[in-house]
C-alpha cells in the first residue's frame, strides 16, 4: 500500500518538474524518437506535448523509484507483520471431547 503512496508522490513531483524543465529523460527522448508532433492543443491550459513528455517522465520515475523502496522493503524486512498462528487440536476420547492439553490414554484393558 505504501509503495502507491511512494508511486503517485514521485509520479505528480517528477510532472510538475518536467512542465518546468521538458527537456528532462527520457520524456523528451521518446517524444523525440517517435517523431511525435508537438502540437500546441492545450489540455487543461498546458500544450499537450508538454503535458505528454511530462505524464511519461513521471509513470518512468515513479516506477523506478516504487521498484527500488520494493527492493529496499523486501531486504530489509520492513513492512512485514509478525503472524502468530495458534492451532487447536479436539481429540475425542470414550465417545467425548476433550479439551486440548488435557488428554489422557485410555487406561489397558
Amino acid at each position: 500500500m505504501i509503495g502507491a503512496v511512494i508511486f503517485i508522490v514521485v509520479f505528480l513531483a517528477v510532472l510538475g518538474v518536467s512542465l518546468g524543465m521538458p527537456w528532462l529523460p527520457p520524456g523528451y527522448m521518446i517524444f523525440d524518437v517517435l517523431n511525435i508532433p508537438a502540437v500546441d492543443y492545450p489540455v487543461l491550459g498546458i500544450p499537450a506535448w508538454l503535458l505528454i513528455i511530462g505524464i511519461v517522465n513521471g509513470v518512468v520515475y515513479g516506477f523506478i523509484i516504487w521498484l527500488i523502496y520494493s527492493v529496499i522493503a523486501a531486504a530489509t524486512g520492513k513492512g512485514k507483520k509478525n503472524q502468530q498462528i495458534s492451532q487447536t487440536v479436539n481429540v475425542q476420547v470414550g465417545g467425548g471431547q476433550v479439551p486440548p492439553g488435557t488428554y489422557e490414554p485410555r487406561p489397558q484393558q
